[in-house]
C-alpha cells in the first residue's frame, strides 16, 4: 500500500478538517500529497448514523472538553462530509498518487463507499463495538484497519473474530489512544507487539498525540500503519483542528518515520573488511630475533586487527620466532615456531 518501496503506510485523516468548504478540502489533499501521506481518509455519515437529534439526557450539549456546547447531533451535522464531494475527492487524490478510502458508520455507508470503489474499510475506534458494521464492511474483501481506542481485549478479539467468520484474514489493528490530543505518557505503545502477537494481525497506530515522537517509535515496535490528522492551518478552527498536524510538521513526521524504517535493517551481525581491521589483534612491542620467546613484554594486544586473535595471547606464551620481527609488526603464526 506504501509508496517507495516502503512498508509503513502512512495515512493523513481528513475528519471534520473539510470545514464545509470543498476547494479548502482540495488544498488540503494537494498539501497532503506534498507531505508524503500515501493515503487520504475521510469519515461517511450522516448525522442519523450516529446519534439522534435530540437536545436533552444522553444527547444534550456537551458540557465540558473540546466539543463544549455542542449536542452530538449538531457536531456530527457539523462535521460530517457531504457523500457528493468524495467520488470527486477520490479522483483528485488517486491523481495525485494517494490512496482515498474512508470510515463507514452505517451499513448504508458502505453500500455507497462501495459504489465508488472504497479499496479499503477503516472502522473508528468508538464503532468496534458494532458486530453488524464490521460484518457488512468486512464482507466486501477490502482491507480492514479497525482503531482500538475505547476497546477491551474482548471487544477487539469479537470485532477481528467478525472479519475472520466472513472471510476476511486482512486486517490492521491500530493502537489508539482516544483523548482529543492525547499525551504522549497515555500512549502506552508496548501494546502493539501485543496486539500482534495475541490477534496475528497486522498493527499500527492511530495517534492524537502533538508531534512525531508516538508515530516514530511505533516503527520500532511492528506499526505497519500511522494515521494523523491533517489539517491546512489549525487557525482555520474546527472540531479535529486543535490535535492535527499541519503540512510542516507531517512533512517531517513522514521522513522521521521513513528514517526510523529503514534504520531497522535487517537481522545482520556482518562486519565489513574495513572495520574488521579496526578491532585488536596481537602485535609485536620490541624487536625480536629468530628463537626469541613470546612473552608479555615483547606481544601485546593492541589496534589494529592485523595481527593473531587477541584470545591466542595465553596460547603463545612461551612460543619462539622463527624470523626476525621489528617492532610494531603484526604478529603472524607464520612467524612463530
Amino acid at each position: 500500500m506504501a509508496k517507495d518501496n516502503s512498508n509503513i503506510f502512512i495515512i493523513a485523516e481528513l475528519s471534520a478538517n473539510h470545514n464545509n468548504d470543498f476547494e479548502l478540502t482540495v488544498r488540503t489533499i494537494e498539501e497532503m500529497a506534498k507531505a508524503g501521506a500515501d493515503a487520504v481518509k475521510v469519515q461517511t455519515y450522516r448525522p442519523e448514523s450516529l446519534t439522534l437529534d435530540l437536545n436533552e439526557g444522553y444527547f444534550a450539549p456537551k458540557t465540558e472538553g473540546l466539543w463544549k456546547g455542542y449536542t452530538p447531533w449538531e457536531l456530527y451535522k457539523e462535521a460530517a462530509m457531504p457523500y457528493d464531494w468524495q467520488p470527486k475527492l477520490k479522483i483528485i487524490a488517486e491523481k495525485l498518487g494517494m490512496q482515498f478510502f474512508s470510515s463507514p458508520f452505517d451499513k448504508e455507508a458502505v453500500d455507497f463507499l462501495e459504489s465508488m470503489g472504497n479499496p479499503i474499510y477503516k472502522i473508528a475506534s468508538f464503532e468496534i463495538t458494532d458486530i453488524p458494521l464490521i460484518e457488512y464492511a468486512a464482507s466486501k474483501g477490502k482491507p480492514m484497519i479497525i482503531s482500538t481506542g475505547v476497546a477491551e481485549q474482548e471487544d477487539i478479539k469479537l470485532a477481528v473474530d467478525a472479519c475472520r467468520e466472513v472471510g476476511n484474514n486482512d486486517i490492521t489493528l491500530l493502537k489508539c489512544t482516544s483523548n482529543y490530543p492525547a499525551e504522549v505518557k497515555d500512549a502506552n505503545l508496548m501494546t502493539i507487539p501485543h496486539l500482534k502477537s495475541t490477534f496475528n494481525v497486522k498493527v499500527g497506530l492511530s495517534d492524537h498525540t502533538m508531534g512525531s515522537i508516538a508515530p516514530i517509535v511505533s516503527v520500532a515496535l511492528g506499526a505497519t500503519v500511522i494515521e494523523k490528522h491533517f489539517v491546512l492551518d489549525r487557525s482555520l478552527g474546527g472540531p479535529d483542528a486543535s490535535f492535527s498536524m499541519e503540512p510542516q510538521e507531517f512533512k517531517a513526521m513522514v521522513e522521521g518515520v521513513r528514517n526510523a524504517e529503514k534504520s531497522l535493517g535487517n537481522i545482520t551481525y556482518e562486519v565489513s573488511e574495513n572495520n574488521k581491521h579496526r578491532r585488536r589483534s596481537l602485535f609485536v612491542t620490541e624487536d625480536l630475533e629468530p628463537g626469541e620467546a613470546i612473552s608479555s613484554k615483547n606481544v601485546r594486544s593492541i589496534r589494529p586487527g592485523y595481527g593473531i586473535h587477541p584470545k591466542e595471547l595465553p596460547n603463545i606464551m612461551g612460543k619462539r620466532t622463527k624470523v626476525k620481527i621489528a617492532k610494531g609488526e603484526a604478529l603472524k603464526w607464520e612467524y612463530l615456531d
